[in-house]
């Protein structure tokens, strides 16, 4: 499950930000522009500042159905939680402590972390074992539970969070990242025209192909090829989504309702070596772009 940004444009042209000179105090943190940094949480307190964010945008604005006690403490919690690194966005100009100032959010798993803790979030969807079998010397990092705050949901913030993810793997020498994205709605018909451009142009083949499980697999081929008009498919697909194909991804074989999050999610397969080299010298080889 992620959450889609409002403008299309996430991953163009945005203006230079004016990099700042990090303190002791701050040397853990992975970018800033302007008044917005990025950086994983410190804290269980920002852990659960971070979850509280979730839940607003999950629960309180796409109403998502979560477990009882997670309703009544107003998180969005999961195992994976515990073990998973959370990637924040933090606004400075808030007055209160860091847990206050948390504005978005990025899950980020690495592989060696979930085999040792009951996998990846994904793959109650998606069957990876084959992919990873596949890739057995290649290390993999799962991006999760994108969330960012209404009012900051701007080029900005998602620089930040992509800015955060792609300094993250490479400290961890990550090779290939994946992740659901998500069309609104549990109707994959309705999102017909992408599925389709999506299953008929960008499948992952061969050596990256996956597949989602067999009882939760919803075709995603739903129209003839010769009725499918690229640009107005393009159009049609959810922000982020179209923002990781602007980086070189490929998509998994089948989409999968959740009815739980009232989304039609796809995979994201996006190899590290795959990645357009437009945005791996925008960010910076090193990650230095806006780095603190």
């Amino acid at each position: 499950m992620t959450v889609e940004f409002a403008d299309p444009n996430v991953l163009v042209e945005v203006a230079p930000a004016t990099c700042q000179v990090s303190t002791r105090k701050d040397a853990d943190v992975l970018g800033r522009i302007g008044h917005l940094e990025t950086r994983l949480a410190r804290t269980n307190a920002e852990i659960d500042a971070a979850q509280a964010v979730r839940y607003r945008v999950f629960v309180e604005e796409m109403s998502a159905q979560i477990a009882p006690d997670a309703m009544r403490r107003k998180r969005d919690i999961d195992a994976w939680d515990m073990v998973c690194d959370h990637l924040l966005v933090l606004d400075t100009t808030i007055e209160g402590d860091a847990e206050e100032q948390i504005v978005g959010t990025y899950r980020l798993l690495r592989q060696d972390v979930a085999k040792g803790s009951g996998g990846f979030y994904s793959q109650s969807e998606f069957d990876l074992e084959p992919l990873l079998a596949r890739q057995a010397e290649k290390r993999f990092m799962e991006l999760g539970r994108s969330c960012v705050l209404p009012q900051y949901r701007t080029k900005r913030t998602v620089e930040l969070l992509w800015q955060g993810a792609w300094a993250y793997a490479l400290k961890h020498r990550v090779d290939a990242m994946f992740g659901c994205g998500s069309f609104g709605g549990v109707v994959p018909e309705e999102h017909a025209l992408a599925l389709s451009f999506l299953h008929q142009n960008l499948l992952a083949r061969d050596e990256w192909g996956v597949r989602a499980h067999a009882d939760r697999h919803r075709t995603m081929d739903l129209m003839p090829s010769e009725a499918v008009n690229a640009r107005k498919a393009l159009a049609a697909m959810p922000p982020l989504i179209k923002g990781y194909l602007r980086l070189g991804a490929m998509i998994g074989d089948g989409a999968v309702v959740d009815h739980a999050f009232r989304t039609t999610d796809v995979l994201i397969v996006l190899p590290i070596g795959k990645i357009s080299g437009r945005y791996i010298n925008y960010y910076g080889a090193d990650a230095g772009r806006f780095a603190s």
